[in-house]
């Protein structure tokens, strides 16, 4: 590929967003002169242009900075263009800035609805106010010069041919988190214009530290970073997305690649979690655990246990020399405390860590060592429980590494180096919190132990907090959430289907009927029990009057807040035609 081939495909760092009455263009403002990218805001048709237009009295624009644009998503009549307004870089991949997205802005492109059908008009509206929700997305990240959805290793061995293309035709489509939605910008052929986003996070430490070697004791600066990267299969979050779909695909599979840089070396170690791969559920029905489904067999399995029965006896059929499973109940194992029995774990598992090893550089850039198999973490949620297994496995491989490079002798720990040792712990817990808060809602339960070692009076009721909070999430607040996630991946796409009915209009009791309201009314029924049962004394009818409004007053709560869920009745937008 020739070298102005090369320029041709580099992404735009830089750009200014004019925002007309009848369009949008989006200018390069990194001094390249290239053309700007023309946007209607009547049928989102797109076009380049030498330069923006003139400006008059009737033509004002509002012009503002932005880093990128993130895509376009179609719904009913309108098309909806979304950029990257604000974003501040967090650190480098293998040389290279990574910006971290603070803010995203929906831009409509829908002056056609004006002729379109009224009930139309209302879809359209209830569906644009799940792109509120998709604005408020966290844990994406972007880079203009490297392809972020590739491991250390798989980018190395890219070959050159491969690396001079565009960053989104590089990218792996399972962690391209803006995939569809740049499938219009692909078509009108806009590479410049085309920033490829994960969706995970990236956390980093640096650090000068006196590290004794097995030649010398010298001062070592180590840099570590933890990359995670969402797929976007089957996205969404914890009770509403759940077990495989039918390509195999699993609900919260994250790849995590830890990163370290020392005296020009360079080595990756990746590992992966992802929810038991075969077919199950969890219906949300207002309890805390609800039931676990298995999905099409003739019985439906009640309990983790069950499942882990399921998934051992998938996996009898396919073990064998290049498949290994081993199951750990960690809850018998290590309780709700003792979680060092992990090392029994590891033994378990440290010959094939060995034997497939880990990727490394040496300062030339030349490959010493190549990574080739991987621990797959399988768990019901894969944040908790999992995160505490990954870093036990990702501080023993660091060791390896720091031994293999030099800089650690036979029997030198991370422990040995308590300053390091703290930020280490504390980059594993702060990477566990930002995959949990994806996919939950709230930062990882057992944090406290990632982060000091050892299990805190105050990491207990954070947990009984975030489990709390997760529950609230979980039945009154995902649903929506999901439908959000659903749209942005593409998972549905809105059509206009002749079934389709506009939403109910709420009404006397149900237009009040929220979350405040059915928390009052469950909190005014405990008061007034509470002072009932003080002036009880031991008199069976007023205990039985006790009971009756407790219970009464939790079922008037329960059924507002039931009432008030749009996911499990019909108070939400409908998705129609599944993709794919």
């Amino acid at each position: 590929m020739e070298a102005g081939d090369s320029r041709k495909n580099k992404l735009h760092s830089r750009l200014r967003l004019w925002e007309f009455p009848d369009q949008y263009v989006i200018e390069p403002a990194d001094g390249s002169g290239a053309p700007c990218l023309d946007i209607s805001r009547v049928d989102a048709s797109m076009k380049l242009i030498d330069q923006v237009g003139e400006c008059d009295s009737l033509r004002v624009p509002k012009i503002h900075p932005i880093s990128g644009v993130v895509g376009m998503l179609k719904l009913l009549a309108g098309s909806y263009l979304v950029v990257v307004t604000e974003s501040e870089r967090v650190g480098s991949f293998l040389g290279h800035p990574i910006f971290k997205i603070t803010s995203l802005k929906v831009l409509p492109c829908d002056h056609s609805l004006k002729n379109s059908p009224e009930e139309q008009k209302k879809m359209e509206t209830e569906f644009s106010r799940l792109l509120s929700v998709a604005e408020k997305t966290t844990g994406l990240f972007f880079s203009y010069e490297v392809n972020l959805t590739l491991s250390s290793q798989r980018l190395h061995d890219l070959g050159a041919e491969s690396k001079s293309l565009p960053l989104w035709r590089q990218a792996e489509p399972r962690f391209l988190w803006n995939n569809y939605m740049l499938e219009v910008l692909i078509d009108n052929k806009l590479d410049q214009f085309l920033l490829p986003v994960i969706q995970g996070n990236i956390l980093s430490i640096s650090s000068f530290t006196p590290f004794s070697s097995i030649y010398s004791t010298w001062l070592h600066i180590v840099d570590i970073t933890l990359i995670a990267r969402r797929c976007t299969r089957r996205n969404g979050t914890r009770m509403w997305r759940r077990g495989a779909d039918a390509d195999g695909y699993v609900a919260n599979f994250v790849e995590t690649e830890q990163i370290v840089q020392m005296n020009g070396y360079t080595s990756s170690f990746v590992q992966v979690r992802g929810s038991m791969p075969f077919m199950w559920e969890q219906i949300v029905d207002l309890t805390y655990k609800p039931k676990f489904e298995i999905v099409q067999p003739e019985e439906a399995h009640g309990g983790e246990g069950r499942l882990s029965e399921k998934f051992a006896s998938v996996m009898q059929h396919i073990t064998g020399d290049e498949i290994r499973y081993l199951h750990f109940d960690f809850h018998q194992i290590c309780g709700h405390i003792h979680f060092e029995r992990l090392s029994i774990l590891y033994e378990q598992i440290e010959g094939f860590l060995e034997q497939n090893g880990y990727f490394l550089l040496n300062e030339k850039g030349d490959k010493m060592k190549e990574q080739l198999g991987v621990v797959r973490t399988n768990c019901i949620d894969c944040l908790d429980r999992t995160n505490v297994t990954q870093s036990m496995i990702g501080r023993k491989m660091l060791e390896l590494q720091l031994r293999r490079i030099g800089v650690f002798g036979a029997e030198e720990t991370i422990s040995s180096h308590p300053n390091f040792d703290e930020r280490y712990k504390i980059l594993w817990a702060n990477h566990g919190d930002d995959v949990s808060i994806q996919y939950s809602g709230t930062p990882a339960l057992k944090g406290d132990f990632v982060r000091y070692g050892h299990r805190t009076a105050q990491g207990v009721l954070k947990d009984g907090w975030s489990s709390l909070r997760r529950y609230y999430l979980n039945n009154f607040a995902d649903g929506t959430k999901q439908d959000a996630i659903d749209l942005l991946q593409g998972h549905y796409i809105v059509a206009v289907n002749r079934d389709m009915a506009p939403v109910p209009q709420k009404g006397g009791l149900e237009a009040v009927a929220n979350f405040p309201v059915a928390l009052a009314v469950v909190l005014l029924s405990f008061w007034f029990a509470t002072m009932s049962l003080k002036q009880a004394g031991s008199d069976y009818k007023h205990k039985h009057l006790f009971f009756s409004v407790l219970w009464t007053g939790i079922c008037v709560g329960v059924a507002a807040l039931v009432r008030a869920n749009g996911r499990i009745f019909c108070n939400r937008p409908r998705l129609h035609k599944p993709r794919g």
